[in-house]
């Protein structure tokens, strides 16, 4: 495995860096004002965001390869490890609201210093072996997760419209060139998560250990950097108060709060009226929560196999880039693929790596190379499902209403994957503490059903809306444009 792990890695990231010549080479340049790269003072803004986000992500992706490991070198259970995610996943869904609402109440920045607090505060209870201590970070690493998805966009929003007054058609290519960022920062993370944990041999813990002062670096940036950038921001908002300023902040987090219940009231309101979006909720919950479920599952089948772990986290998150790849590729003006057609594929291809999975996972007679190149292609999807599955969210959800939508969206993807695990955990249990190869193989066999119930969802919604253009790319849009 450590050999295949390696030539893994190599062959991935030479079809990355082809699909990606081959995607700019059929890809036209997306179309964007030309001020956005010629005006200096959005370029610094642009820069001053991303290096504090960038931290942020990065601390973030060096925490995933060795998690389950960790827990392991702890001497933990599965069954436990599992309640230990459990309780990461439910935090996600009582911290959801909160996340969304804290921006309006304490302030974007001050809330951005909180993840930073926060999530430097999860990765030192990893030093504990004490099951409550990391039940706590499991707490802390929910609040965290729900504030980076939230905190982080609100401020660069309030800033760029508010504070700069820049038109808000600047604002996606912000987020575009982090995205683009993002997949690489995922497999360096896995590369010097292996080389802290494996080569130099400072165990597990090592990752955590070093995303620490990246959380420091973070929140300096944070505090310093875009604390003299706030000043225009909150100066421009006492002026046009009428009150005042003394009179401003309580104003705004009344109106916050009124403006969160609101939301979420119209986007329940928007999910039961309108079947297209329910459609697509359901494929939402059903793919992201198997993808959960994945996430937990993919290190106790493979470790037992000696491969080292950043290194195959690397493979899989280049995998996942060749998928996003993949389909900048399909839906350009030379291939011209629909975001639907793809999103079927992506469910076939999911289904499919979970049906190689519970035969490379029989009790007994384990084939780790199957179970890895499973993962892989389920990986290979995701990139495939994620631009796709935005694409349609784009067109079906109003933007006034997505927030809230998504928030609802999310409720029954987390609740399903807290489920997945507490079944395992359940035939763990049952077996008498110990552990259950049978249970890991089960779960993939319901992965794989619930791949099936979102492929026939994905077909229900275009056989639905088959005649509606807003569910094509159409003529010079083919580009694959979100």
């Amino acid at each position: 495995m450590l050999v295949t792990a390696y030539l893994a890695i190599v062959v991935l990231l030479a079809l990355c860096v082809g699909l990606e010549l081959a995607a700019r080479r059929l890809t036209p340049p997306q179309p964007t004002p030309s001020a956005v790269g010629t005006n200096p003072a959005f370029r610094c803004f642009q820069a001053l965001f991303l290096r504090g986000y960038l931290l942020a992500l990065w601390a973030d992706w060096l925490q995933g390869p060795y998690l389950y490991k960790l827990y392991r070198h702890y001497s933990f259970l599965e069954s436990q490890i599992a309640i230990l995610y459990v309780v990461g996943l439910a935090s996600c869904v009582l911290f959801a609201p909160v996340a969304g609402w804290l921006p309006q109440v304490l302030g974007r920045r001050q809330t951005c210093l909180l993840f930073c607090v926060a999530y430097s505060a999860c990765c030192l209870t990893k030093l504990s072996r004490d099951y409550f201590v990391l039940i706590v970070g499991r707490m802390l690493g929910g609040l965290s997760t729900s504030l980076l998805s939230t905190a982080f966009e609100a401020w660069y929003v309030h800033q760029h419209v508010n504070a700069h007054d820049f038109p808000k058609e600047w604002i996606p290519s912000t987020f575009t060139k982090a995205a683009s960022w993002n997949h690489g920062l995922a497999v360096g993370a896995g590369l010097v998560a292996n080389m802290l944990a494996e080569w130099l041999h400072l165990g597990p813990v090592a990752p955590f250990f070093l995303a620490v002062p990246c959380l420091g670096a973070c929140g300096w940036v944070v505090l310093t950097d875009w604390g003299m950038e706030e000043k225009g921001g909150l100066e421009r908002d006492n002026k046009t108060s009428l009150l005042g300023p003394s009179a401003s902040v309580p104003l705004a987090r009344a109106s916050a709060r009124a403006r969160f219940w609101r939301s979420c009231q119209e986007g329940l309101r928007c999910l039961l009226s309108d079947r297209r979006v329910m459609l697509l909720g359901g494929v939402q919950a059903l793919f992201e929560s198997v993808l959960y479920i994945f996430v937990f599952l993919w290190t106790p089948v493979l470790d037992p196999h000696g491969p080292p772990l950043g290194i195959v986290f690397s493979c899989l998150m280049a995998a996942s880039m060749a998928g996003s790849l993949l389909y900048r590729l399909a839906t350009s003006t030379r291939y011209r693929l629909q975001p639907g057609h793809l999103l079927c594929f992506s469910m076939l291809l999911a289904f499919f790596s979970f049906f190689m999975l519970i035969f490379s996972t029989a009790p007994g007679q384990p084939r780790p190379r199957e179970s890895l190149l499973a993962f892989l292609l389920l990986e290979l999807a995701s990139g495939l499902y994620f631009p796709a599955v935005s694409f349609l969210q784009g067109r079906v959800i109003p933007e006034e209403k997505r927030a809230g939508v998504l928030a609802w969206f999310r409720l029954p993807l987390h609740l399903l994957a807290c489920l997945g695990l507490l079944a395992l955990h359940g035939e763990v249990s049952g077996t008498g503490g110990g552990e259950s190869g049978s249970g890991t193989r089960n779960m993939f066999g319901g992965c794989a059903v619930m791949m099936l119930a979102a492929l026939l969802a994905v077909v229900s919604l275009f056989t639905l809306g088959r005649n509606d253009v807003d569910l094509r790319l159409e003529g010079p849009k083919g580009e694959g444009e979100i």
